[in-house]
């Protein structure tokens, strides 16, 4: 099967189904592809904290009816060390928020939309490989569910296609980009149970890392920082509860049954090419990020508002100059999500090697963002998220 098209997006994930949804906005057509079921995509469960920026873009263009009724509308985070708590408040420091609304739901909200609008949008289509990304015609190659061969040929590829896809390895894959594994992880939980807290508690105790967040007001997400290679199986849920509990002194926890868990490895990376030729990445195609600031489907986002605009200037008016300018500006951006990850990371996490001065450092460090308005202002704007560019606002 042969398939002509302005755009192939590569994935359907966060990345891929904005961008053909602002590009049709545009009137630029695009077919999207995707390895898994809509099913697949629509029932795993991620987390999901959305920045004002990206909870604008969604409720503007109509990508999502459902983020603000349905959504959670986070005004503050607490910082909790020393057995106490210390809320962050973002309306107060910076006059923004966040929304609890998880990374399944935008998709189902996407997918919809885009259905809808009549996109061809291919499920159980595997991406093989890129060609000819220097041309001004380049091609995916997949296979569809039944194993029968399908080409796309369009103006421009995107690869929306996460980190092990196809898309990275022919843009950067001779090159490689900045890379950096953490060593621990985070094991996270599901459970029936109602709310702990209304709002994130990050905790920094001397036994580790937790997180206690929610889902709805059934269901609660927890996470405490373990080894990478812990067995999610291996502990009972006794011991799960134990040590959620140890890692929040002062907090009560509503407790409930465990009905998922898992262990998420921590990494960061930038590729070092973005683009090369008609072939573009965005979103975990070209950069990941630890969870801790909770950057990930954002950064695609911001991505995505860029490229949009980029593609517009290149296929609607032949100019070049924003395709060109893309990778530059956008990591701009990257790096700073990286730095505010890492920089979250590092103050709340017990390293493997800490001694006693890197204990007491690191509580000093707690102490300087809590107590100073400079420090409560800082976190704020780059929790809520940086303004997005000046092209969102027409999308």
């Amino acid at each position: 099967m042969h398939v002509r098209t302005r755009v192939a997006i590569i994935g359907a994930g966060p990345a891929g189904l904005l961008l053909a949804h602002l590009l049709d906005r545009q009137g630029i057509e695009s077919v999207v592809i995707d390895s898994r079921s809509r099913a697949e995509i629509e029932s795993t469960i991620r987390a999901g904290i959305l920045e004002q920026g990206t909870v604008e873009v969604l409720d503007r263009t109509g990508a999502s009816d459902r983020v603000l009724r349905v959504g959670q509308r986070h005004e503050g985070v607490e910082l909790r060390f020393g057995g106490e708590g210390h809320r962050i408040d973002f309306a107060d420091s910076v006059g923004r928020a966040v929304w609890l609304y998880p990374q399944h739901e935008v998709l189902k909200d996407l997918i919809a939309a885009r259905l809808a609008a009549g996109q061809d949008l291919r499920f159980e289509v595997t991406a093989e490989r890129v060609e000819d990304a220097e041309t001004d015609r380049p091609r995916v190659v997949a296979r569809d569910a039944r194993g029968g061969r399908v080409e796309i040929e369009a103006d421009v590829v995107v690869g929306a296609d996460g980190s092990r896809g196809v898309a990275r390895e022919a843009v950067s894959g001779a090159y490689g980009g900045h890379f950096r594994e953490y060593p621990f992880a985070w094991f996270g939980i599901l459970c029936e149970a109602p709310p702990s807290s209304e709002e994130l508690i990050y905790s920094n105790s001397p036994d580790g890392f937790a997180l206690i967040s929610r889902r709805s007001a059934e269901v609660q997400r927890m996470y405490f920082q373990c080894d990478p290679q812990d067995d999610p199986e291996a502990y009972t849920e006794e011991q799960l509860w134990r040590i959620l509990r140890s890692r929040v002194p002062g907090t009560t926890l509503r407790e409930g049954r465990v009905f998922q868990r898992d262990v998420l490895r921590f990494r960061s990376f930038v590729a070092h090419e973005m683009r090369r030729g008609r072939v573009v990445l965005v979103g975990d195609a070209a950069h990941t990020v630890p969870p801790t600031g909770a950057k990930g489907m954002n950064l695609a986002v911001a991505d995505v508002v860029l490229l949009t605009d980029a593609l517009r200037a290149l296929l609607l008016e032949r100019d070049t100059g924003l395709l060109d300018a893309f990778p530059r500006t956008a990591l701009d951006r990257i790096w700073k999500a990286q730095h505010f990850s890492w920089w979250m990371t590092s103050m709340l996490h017990l390293q493997p090697d800490a001694d006693e001065f890197d204990r007491l450092r690191q509580l000093g460090e707690l102490r300087s963002v809590v107590g100073s308005e400079a420090g409560r202002a800082y976190f704020s704007e780059a929790y809520t998220g940086w303004p997005l560019p000046p092209a969102a606002a027409d999308l």
